[in-house]
């Protein structure tokens, strides 16, 4: 097996097994025997577990943004700022959402893990530079205000569906998203 492939192995047990159990429940020993990777060959790949959470969440990143536009990116410009909501009530209601890794991740080693505060840092960052465009295209006046506002309604169905269990969460937040929408349509 190659180094390619055992990163990305290594990174796919990394997402199941952090994503259920947290973070500092996991240790490298499991990500071994879940990956089926040698733990020398883990250690190549990723020299300590800093370095698998951040890449965990970079790749993560990636598949979440990639996702969620290719759910939205299927409206009208004037319906893909309402459409991202509607993706998250899909998502929450998925049997295994755990909430944000993120947020989660950031709970766990934020304080203590500059490479893990900056993966989640720019995660933040990107989904609200998404945000952005869409209410850009949408045609919105204070475009900068309305995409903060989205983003904090976003992480607030988030980590409500999260602790509560209930996908509905979502779509009281678009209802949100709707008021602070209709003035600039």
């Amino acid at each position: 097996m190659d180094i390619a492939e055992s990163e990305r192995r290594v990174l796919d047990a990394a997402e199941a097994l952090f994503y259920e159990h947290g973070v500092q429940a996991v240790g490298m020993d499991r990500i071994r025997s879940a990956s089926g990777v040698s733990l020398k060959r883990l250690y190549q790949c990723f020299p300590s577990k800093e370095a698998l959470v951040e890449a965990w969440l970079r790749r993560r990143d990636r598949h979440w943004r990639g996702m969620l536009a290719g759910c939205v990116e299927r409206r009208s410009a004037a319906d893909r700022p309402l459409a991202v909501f509607e993706w998250l009530h899909a998502w929450f209601a998925e049997p295994d959402f755990r909430g944000c890794a993120f947020i989660n991740a950031f709970g766990e080693m934020g304080a203590g893990s500059t490479a893990v505060a900056d993966a989640v840092r720019d995660h933040k960052a990107e989904v609200r530079g998404y945000l952005l465009g869409l209410v850009r295209a949408a045609g919105a006046v204070n475009a900068e205000r309305l995409a903060d506002q989205l983003a904090v309604l976003m992480d607030g169905a988030i980590t409500t569906a999260a602790i509560t269990g209930e996908a509905g969460v979502a779509l009281r937040a678009r209802d949100a998203a709707a008021v602070l929408l209709a003035p600039a349509g």
